[in-house]
């Protein structure tokens, strides 16, 4: 089985921002898989599906970006997963618009709801999948940038990283980390 994890924000002001990207890439993925989202035991939502006779729990935090860490440690326990079948998929400034990186741990590059797993989960020992959604923006304008929508000379370029997210994350599932870094990155 696989937990995997979408961060962004919640509601409809931070639908379709830079930072919801792991949304997006969750919701496409219970869209391929038939799934719908329902209430989970505590601030997420989650859909279950099956890709290549595996389970796999699709997650998405309830609460904002900054507060991820405790989503993930509930949907953790509620389906008795541990960070190693687990892959958080979210938005990375330090990479390329459409460039993904799947990893099996690392720090937080200064992104805070990954800074929040860690913390909650007391390790960095947590498989990722990174996408670049560029740094094209004023020095001390991140939030700004984050939070706004992609540009639209930039959106096949995103529906192309998220579809190589889905395909990544499906691969996670169903041939394991290390092929699919190996096919991915």
């Amino acid at each position: 089985m696989a937990l995997l994890v979408g961060l962004g924000n919640v509601g409809a002001d931070y639908e379709g921002t830079r930072h919801n990207i792991g949304f997006d890439i969750v919701n496409m993925l219970a869209h391929k898989l038939g799934s719908s989202f329902q209430a989970g035991n505590g601030p997420y939502v989650y859909a279950n599906a099956r890709y290549k006779g595996h389970n796999l729990f699709l997650i998405k935090p309830t609460n904002y970006m900054n507060n991820s860490g405790s989503s993930v440690t509930k949907a953790m326990a509620q389906f008795n997963h541990n960070s190693d079948q687990s892959l958080i998929i979210y938005d990375d400034l330090n990479l390329a618009l459409g460039d993904l990186r799947l990893r099996p741990n690392g720090s937080d590059g200064g992104h805070n709801g990954i800074s929040d797993v860690h913390e909650k989960i007391g390790s960095q020992a947590i498989p990722r999948l990174r996408i670049g959604i560029g740094n094209d923006f004023p020095r001390g304008r991140q939030i700004e940038f984050v939070l706004s929508p992609f540009k639209s000379e930039d959106l096949e370029l995103v529906k192309q990283a998220i579809d190589n997210a889905v395909q990544a994350s499906l691969d996670f599932v169903g041939l394991g980390l290390n092929k699919a870094m190996n096919i991915h990155n």
